[in-house]
C-alpha cells in the first residue's frame, strides 16, 4: 500500500464515520473531503473544484427546477389525481395504482418531490376508503424509490454512475438504458406489494382512529385534552391580551376558543383582549391548572431585606464580593451570532445572568432569551466573579466595567416576590418553577434565613419563605396570580365538534422535504404569532404529543395536527416549509400547465434521440420553464436541493483520487481476492451488498461516487463488462427500503403513517432480497457480464 492510496482510505473512512454519525451536515463533510483532498496533494485545485461543473452536477441542479416546474403547474398533481381516482376502493388495486402512478412520475421528477406531491393525496384516499394511511404510505414511498430506478434523471445515482464511466474512457448509459432492468424492478416490487408486502404493513392507533370516524383529532386523541376554565369576574386577566396572559407559556396550554355572551369565537387571535366571565375552550392537561390553583404561588413583598438604600431595589444591589455587574461586547467572530440566547444555552454555558441587550441607542430589557445575537450587541450581565474571570479569556467576548446604570433602567423592573406556605414552588428548582420561560422573570438571587445568595443554582430547589429577587415587569408578576384564578370546568365536557367551523378547521401538516424548520422548535420560529396557527399536536414514532409543544424541535417525518383560520391555513399551503394533508386547494399556475408538458417532453426527447447532451438539454429546459413563467427566478432557486449539489460537487474529487492515487485498484483486488474465485454472480451478489447497505447510512449519491471506480476497476480486472457492474452499484445505492433514514422519501412518510423503525425492515427486506436476485439473475440478461 503506497502512502496515496493509505492518505487517500484515510479521508474516506473519517469522511464515511462522519456520514454515520451526522455529527456534521453532509454537505460540509463533503467541502472538508474537497479541500483536504488538495491539501494532502492528492488532487489538483482544478480536479477539487471540477465537480462544481461536471455534468451530472449540472444536471441534477436543472431537474429540480423542472420537476418544480411540473409541480407548480398543476401537471403531475393533477396526472396523480386523476390516475389515482381509478383505483377505486380495493386494496390491492389501491397500491398498484399507487405505486405505478409514483413510479412512472419519479422516472422523470425528483423521486423526493413525487413523494411529496402525492402524500396529501394518498392520505386524503385513506381517509375516503377508511383504511389506515400505514397501509398506503410506505407503497407511496417505495413505489418513487423504485421509479427513479427506471431513466438517467430519476435518481443522483444513476448520473453518477453513467458520468464515471465517461470518466474512465467508456461510453456513458442513455437516457433509457436503465429502463429494462429498473422497469422490472419495480413491476417485481408492486407485484411483491399486492401479494405479500400488504400483510406486513402496519396498522397502528393512527389508523383505526382513521378508520373510525376520518376525524383528525381522533388520530391525535384530543377529546381527553379538550376542557373549559373559566376567568371569574374579579379576575386580574381582565383587559389583558391572549399573548400577555402566559396561559400557554406557564400552562402549557393552547386556547382554541374564547366563549362570551353565548358566541364562541374559535382560533383568537393572539392579540384577542381576555374579559372576565370569558369561558376558554382550551386543550392541554387540566392537572396543570389544578396544581396552580392548589394554594398560593407567590406573594408580592412590600419591603425589600437588601435593598441599600431602604426604599427601593436598585441594581447596585445585585453584586456583591463575588459577583460582579458588568457590560459584555459580543465580538463579529463570535459563535453566537445568530443565535438566541436560548439556543446557545447562555446561562448554563457560561454561568451569567443576561439582565438587558444594548443593541443600536436602546436598551432591550424583554423577552432576551428569544433574541438573535449580532455583532456589537452588549450584554449586561450578573456573574460570579471566577465566571467573570473566565470570560476575559475568550476571543468572542469584550469585557468591560458598568458605570451607565440610569441607561438601563433596571430600577423599574427589579421586584422581590416570596414562596409561601402550600405554594406548588416549595422543592421545585428555579428551572422547574417556568419562572424565566413562562413568566420572563429573571431569578437574580435567593433571601433564604437572612442570607441573600446572588446568581443561585438554576438546580437548587426553593424552598417556603424563600424571597426571590426577580428581574421582570411587575404586571407578569400579578398575571401570575391571574393564572391562579382560573377555574376549571369539570360539569362540562366540550365535543372534538366545537373545534370547527365554516371559518375554523383542523387539517394536518408535514415538514416539507428540505424544510428550514427542522431542528427548530416552534417557540424558536414565533410560530403561532407567524402564521396565526396552533399547533394542538405532533405525531411521531408512532405515538401523538400534546404537551409542552412549543419547546419540542420538530424532525422530518413529524405530522401536525393544526387549528386556525381556514383562510390562514390556505395561506399555509402555499409555504415551501409545509405539505398540507388534507384537501386544500392550492393554486398551480395551471394554465401554464400545457407549457411545462411540452418543455419536459421536449428535454426527454432531444436527449432519447441524442440530439443534446442531457446537461445541456436539462438547463434549457430549466430555463424555459423561467421565461414561460411556469416559475419565477426565486422559486427555481428554491426547488435546487443545494445540500445535494455540494454533496455531490465536494464528494467527486474523492472518486478522481481513488481513481488517480490507485485506490480504486487496491480495493478492486480486494473484491477480487475475496469473492473472485466464487464467480461473477458472487460478484454481482458482493457489489449489491456493499452499495445497499452503505446507503442506508449514507447519502446516496456519496455512495455512487466512491463504489462506480471500484465496480469498473473490478470488470476490469476480471475481464468483466464494467457496463454490468456499475449498474448493480446503481440498483444497489438506490435500494433505501430497509430503513427510514436511508431515503428522505421514509422520513417524510413516517409521521403520517405513524411508522416505527421496524415497520421498514419488516417490508421492506423482502423487497431488498427481491432487488437483489433481480440483479443477479435478470440484470445479466440485458447487460452481459462478458
Amino acid at each position: 500500500m503506497t502512502l496515496s492510496i493509505a492518505l487517500t482510505l484515510g479521508i474516506l473512512g473519517i469522511a464515511i464515520l462522519l456520514f454515520i454519525t451526522e455529527k456534521l451536515r453532509v454537505d460540509l463533510v463533503a467541502l472538508l473531503v474537497l479541500g483536504t483532498l488538495v491539501v494532502a496533494n492528492l488532487v489538483t485545485p482544478e480536479e477539487a473544484l471540477s465537480g462544481f461543473s461536471n455534468p451530472a452536477v449540472v444536471t441534477i441542479w436543472a431537474v429540480f427546477i423542472l420537476s418544480a416546474g411540473l409541480a407548480r403547474t398543476g401537471v403531475a398533481n393533477a396526472l396523480g389525481r386523476q390516475v389515482l381516482r381509478l383505483g377505486g376502493y380495493g386494496e390491492i388495486r389501491l397500491l398498484i395504482v399507487i405505486m405505478l402512478v409514483a413510479g412512472v412520475l419519479s422516472a422523470f421528477m425528483n423521486n423526493i418531490g413525487v413523494a411529496a406531491m402525492l402524500l396529501p393525496v394518498v392520505v386524503e384516499i385513506a381517509r375516503r376508503t377508511k383504511r389506515s394511511p400505514s397501509k398506503l404510505l410506505i407503497p407511496l414511498a417505495f413505489g418513487s424509490l423504485m421509479g427513479g430506478l427506471t431513466t438517467m434523471i430519476g435518481t443522483p445515482s444513476n448520473l453518477l454512475v453513467s458520468n464515471s464511466l465517461a470518466d474512465f474512457g467508456l461510453e456513458p448509459f442513455g437516457f433509457f438504458d436503465f429502463i429494462p432492468v429498473g422497469g422490472i424492478a419495480l413491476l417485481a416490487g408492486i407485484l411483491y406489494m399486492a401479494l405479500f408486502g400488504r400483510f406486513l404493513l402496519p396498522s397502528h392507533d393512527v389508523g383505526k382512529a382513521m378508520r373510525r370516524s376520518g376525524d383528525p383529532g381522533d388520530v391525535y386523541g384530543m377529546q381527553e385534552r379538550l376542557f373549559f376554565m373559566d376567568l371569574p369576574e374579579d379576575s386580574s386577566l381582565h383587559g389583558k391580551a391572549l399573548a400577555e396572559s402566559h396561559i400557554g407559556s406557564a400552562l402549557s396550554l393552547n386556547v382554541i376558543g374564547v366563549l362570551r355572551n353565548g358566541e364562541t369565537r374559535l382560533a383568537p387571535d393572539p392579540l384577542t383582549i381576555l374579559q372576565a366571565g370569558d369561558r376558554l375552550l382550551v386543550t392541554g392537561r387540566s392537572e396543570q391548572l389544578a396544581e396552580l390553583n392548589n394554594g398560593n404561588q407567590i406573594t408580592i413583598e412590600d419591603e425589600s431585606p437588601i435593598a441599600k438604600d431602604d426604599e427601593h431595589l436598585d441594581i447596585h444591589d445585585l453584586a456583591s464580593i463575588n459577583v460582579d455587574i458588568l457590560e459584555v461586547g459580543i465580538n463579529p467572530d463570535a459563535d453566537i451570532i445568530g443565535q438566541t440566547l436560548a439556543e446557545c444555552n447562555f446561562r448554563n454555558r457560561y454561568g451569567v445572568n443576561v439582565l438587558a441587550i444594548w443593541r443600536g441607542d436602546h436598551a432591550v430589557r424583554t423577552k432576551l432569551q428569544d433574541i438573535v445575537m449580532e455583532p456589537g450587541d452588549t450584554l449586561l450581565v450578573q456573574a460570579p466573579r471566577e465566571n467573570v474571570i473566565a470570560m476575559r479569556r475568550m476571543p468572542e467576548f469584550d469585557i468591560s466595567g458598568y458605570d451607565s446604570a440610569e441607561a438601563y433602567k433596571l430600577h423599574e423592573r427589579l421586584h422581590l416576590i416570596g414562596v409561601p406556605a402550600g405554594s406548588n414552588l416549595d422543592g421545585k428548582s428555579l428551572a422547574q418553577s417556568k419562572l424565566a420561560d413562562a413568566f420572563d422573570l429573571s431569578v437574580l438571587g435567593v433571601v433564604r434565613d437572612g442570607q441573600t445568595n446572588l446568581v443561585p443554582d438554576p438546580h437548587a430547589a426553593l424552598k417556603a419563605g424563600d424571597k426571590l429577587l426577580v428581574e421582570g415587569k411587575l404586571q407578569d408578576v400579578d398575571m401570575m396570580r391571574g393564572l391562579q384564578a382560573l377555574q376549571y370546568d369539570d360539569d362540562n365536557e366540550p365535543n372534538l365538534s366545537a373545534l370547527e367551523s365554516e371559518q375554523v378547521g383542523l387539517v394536518e401538516a408535514v415538514l416539507a422535504p428540505h424544510s428550514e424548520m427542522a431542528g427548530k422548535s416552534l417557540r424558536q420560529m414565533n410560530f403561532r404569532e407567524k402564521y396565526g396557527i396552533s399547533v394542538l399536536a405532533i405525531y411521531r414514532g408512532g405515538r401523538a404529543y400534546r404537551h409542552d409543544l412549543r419547546n419540542m424541535q420538530l424532525r422530518m417525518g413529524d405530522a401536525l395536527l393544526l387549528h386556525g383560520a381556514r383562510d390562514r391555513l390556505r395561506v399555509l399551503a402555499f409555504d415551501a416549509d409545509f405539505l398540507i394533508l388534507d384537501e386544500i386547494e392550492a393554486a398551480p399556475k395551471v394554465e401554464k400547465s400545457g407549457l411545462a408538458a411540452i418543455i419536459m417532453a421536449g428535454v426527454v426527447l432531444s436527449v432519447g434521440l441524442g440530439w443534446l447532451p442531457i446537461s445541456i438539454a436539462a438547463v434549457i429546459g430549466a430555463t424555459l420553464m423561467v421565461l414561460t413563467g411556469s416559475l419565477t427566478m426565486d422559486e427555481a432557486y428554491r426547488a435546487i436541493e443545494w445540500r445535494a449539489v455540494f454533496l455531490i460537487a465536494g464528494m467527486l474529487p474523492l472518486g478522481i483520487a481513488m481513481q488517480s492515487s490507485g485506490t480504486a485498484n487496491y480495493l478492486a483486488e480486494a473484491v477480487v481476492a475475496l469473492v473472485g474465485p466464487l464467480g461473477p454472480l458472487t460478484i454481482i451478489g458482493t457489489l449489491f451488498l456493499i452499495s445497499m447497505a452503505a446507503s442506508q447510512f449514507m447519502p446516496n449519491p456519496a455512495v455512487a461516487v466512491l463504489m462506480a471506480p471500484i465496480a469498473i476497476t473490478t470488470a476490469t480486472s476480471l475481464s468483466l463488462s464494467p457496463y454490468t457492474l456499475v449498474m448493480v452499484v446503481a440498483l444497489g445505492a438506490s435500494t433505501n427500503f430497509i430503513s427510514p433514514v436511508g431515503h428522505p422519501a421514509n422520513v417524510l412518510i413516517m409521521g403520517p403513517g405513524g411508522y416505527r423503525f421496524g415497520d421498514y425492515i419488516k417490508v421492506g427486506l423482502p423487497l431488498t432480497v427481491i432487488v437483489l436476485l433481480i440483479a443477479m439473475f435478470v440484470l445479466p440478461v440485458f447487460w452481459p457480464l462478458v
